[in-house]
């Protein structure tokens, strides 16, 4: 498959350890009836190892057929599943279908990830990790101020929830807040100043085909959408999201990480499925 752009040699992937955690799913296209595995934290732990990072996953799946291939599909991916649950019930899914090419998600059903919580030991199995990430539908939001006490930097994605709850207490505990929208205009750029008034260093939204803009206290930063064929949506923001931290732990500028996350994005929207 042609590819926009060569992925940077892995580097330092012992060093580079990055978890992810919380929600899973399955994405069924419907009329079509394919199913792919898929939620944001899984996409972005697959996504951080295509670009060289030590990346691992914990989440639950049930005990049916789908548990499995969602384990098997990321295990195959390289990411260490060594702290995936198997739990007695059904594995999430989410009901897709594409119009002109653009995600639409239907009804979605939880299964087991409704219940998640972290154990002591899965705790201290993410203190071993440079950064976690987790989004806004991962039951995982409860545990970020312990994250901030570990020493271990913070991402999350508040996705288009742009008016949730989570908005007003949760970004002083996360170092890389993102949000997803649709141009950059006044709105956005006084939303990411308030989001770092907060107390997120670093608030990025993802613009769709307006590209990405990003605000760290001091300036704003853009970046342009690269061009790609857009055959299915699914997951672009999630390996932007993957582009980014992963330029942020090896030092990259704002801008560089932006990019990255772009041309990440790019290549994504050019098959089915998030991966």
């Amino acid at each position: 498959m042609w590819r926009v752009f060569q992925y940077p040699p892995p580097q330092g992937g012992e060093k580079m350890r990055i978890i992810t955690v919380g929600d899973n799913c399955m994405d069924v296209y419907q009329p079509r009836g394919e199913a792919y595995p898929g939620g944001n934290p899984v996409n972005v732990a697959v996504f951080l190892k295509r670009l060289g990072a030590r990346s691992a996953y914990i989440g639950w799946v049930g005990s049916d057929s789908y548990g499995e291939v969602m384990k098997n599909s990321i295990s195959e991916k390289g990411v260490d599943v060594s702290h995936l649950s198997k739990k007695e019930g059904k594995t999430a899914i989410s009901y897709v279908e594409l119009v002109n090419n653009e995600r639409c998600f239907g009804d979605y059903y939880e299964g087991v990830m409704a219940d998640f919580i972290l154990t002591r030991e899965e705790l201290d199995f993410i203190g071993k990790h440079l950064l976690v990430h987790a989004g806004i539908y991962g039951h995982v939001e409860g545990y970020y101020p312990l994250f901030k006490e570990m020493g271990v930097s913070t991402s999350f994605d508040f996705s288009d929830k742009l008016d949730h709850h989570l908005v007003e207490s949760l970004p002083k505990f996360v170092d890389y807040s993102f949000f997803s929208y649709t141009k950059d205009d006044s709105f956005i750029r006084e939303y990411l100043m308030n989001i770092n008034t907060l107390g997120s260093p670093i608030a990025v939204a993802t613009l769709g085909e307006n590209g990405s803009i990003a605000y760290d206290g001091e300036n704003f930063y853009t970046c342009c959408a690269v061009d790609s064929d857009v055959i299915d949506t699914m997951g672009a923001g999630d390996s932007f999201i993957a582009g980014f931290i992963y330029g942020r732990v090896k030092g990259l500028s704002i801008t560089d990480c932006l990019d990255l996350g772009s041309k990440m994005a790019a290549e994504t929207i050019r098959y089915f499925g998030a991966w």
